[in-house]
């Protein structure tokens, strides 16, 4: 299964009947699955169809889905009352008229309220269902296309989030071979101190038992260097077997940053304080360009 960014875009168009239609979806990054849709007037009994196929194909991400419709004007129907207009002409037949007032004209009776009704053509259910479902045909294609341009995205996003990875288990490395964490070097590190709180009048041998205690194990950075290690694995499993993991790398990214936050408390050597802060940078990156996968 391969990675998934979520950001990305589609348009498709389409047409049934005399109804010209577009599809525009458009996602960006979320903590979750926000879908926010844009129906026009009359297609609320589709909503819940979109809503469900969009959030089977989706896991992550505030998409925008907005549809237009536009329907072609047609040539209404004309009906004239006939029995209306007989009337009007038997009525008007043997009036008698002054010379100043003509006879009646056709036009002129036409203009009669009720005479001429004007329909508009409707659509029948059965022509509302063929255009409903090949609306909801192109919003599959839309959606299609939404998921390769999220996928490619995704694929491209993979080999970099490898390198950091790798950068984070060199340092790693790195810090586990610091001269500044050998035994010796904590040993006279340790020397140090001790000579100086043995210096101190009135000092109680327990006392200094407990600060040597503490000393060595705040010098010891072994369980941080393992865990690391284990999230680098971790992470790593998690690209290869891609899929929805945004949320699984963003926790490992969260522990890679606990595990280099106390190993540069722990430090007690310069180089060491060096190679824990230039992880803290890498965990940093890695952690910002997670932040986009579904």
């Amino acid at each position: 299964m391969s990675l998934a960014s979520m950001t990305g875009f589609a348009r498709c168009t389409g047409s049934q009947g005399a109804t010209h239609f577009a599809w525009e979806l458009k996602s960006v990054n979320a903590k979750g699955l926000d879908l926010r849709l844009r129906l026009p007037q009359g297609f609320d009994a589709i909503e819940t169809e979109i809503r469900q196929r969009l959030g089977k194909a989706l896991t992550r991400g505030t998409v925008h889905a907005t549809l237009t419709a536009q329907r072609e004007s047609t040539t209404p129907q004309v009906h004239i009352n006939q029995d209306l207009l007989h009337k009007l002409l038997e009525s008007v037949a043997d009036l008698p008229l002054p010379p100043a007032i003509r006879t009646a004209s056709l036009d002129g009776l036409l203009g009669v309220r009720g005479l001429i009704e004007i329909i508009e053509v409707e659509e029948s259910p059965a022509e509302r269902e063929q255009l409903q479902a090949h609306i909801l045909a192109r919003l599959d294609a839309a959606l299609s296309d939404l998921l390769t341009m999220r996928q490619a995205e995704g694929a491209a996003l993979a080999p970099i989030l490898l390198v950091r990875l790798d950068r984070i288990a060199m340092l790693t490395e790195a810090a586990e071979q610091c001269p500044g964490r050998q035994p010796e070097a904590i040993k006279a590190k340790l020397s140090e101190s001790l000579v100086r709180l043995a210096g101190q009048p009135g000092l109680d041998p327990n006392r200094l038992h407990q600060e040597a205690l503490l000393m060595a194990a705040k010098a010891d950075i072994r369980e941080e260097l393992d865990r690391l290690l284990t999230h680098v694995k971790a992470a790593r499993g998690h690209l290869e077997s891609g899929g929805p993991i945004g949320r699984k790398l963003d926790f490992l990214a969260q522990e890679f940053g606990r595990e280099a936050n106390t190993l540069c408390s722990k430090s007690n050597d310069a180089r060491l304080t060096d190679i824990g802060l230039e992880l803290r940078v890498e965990i940093e990156q890695f952690r910002e360009q997670i932040q986009n996968l579904e």
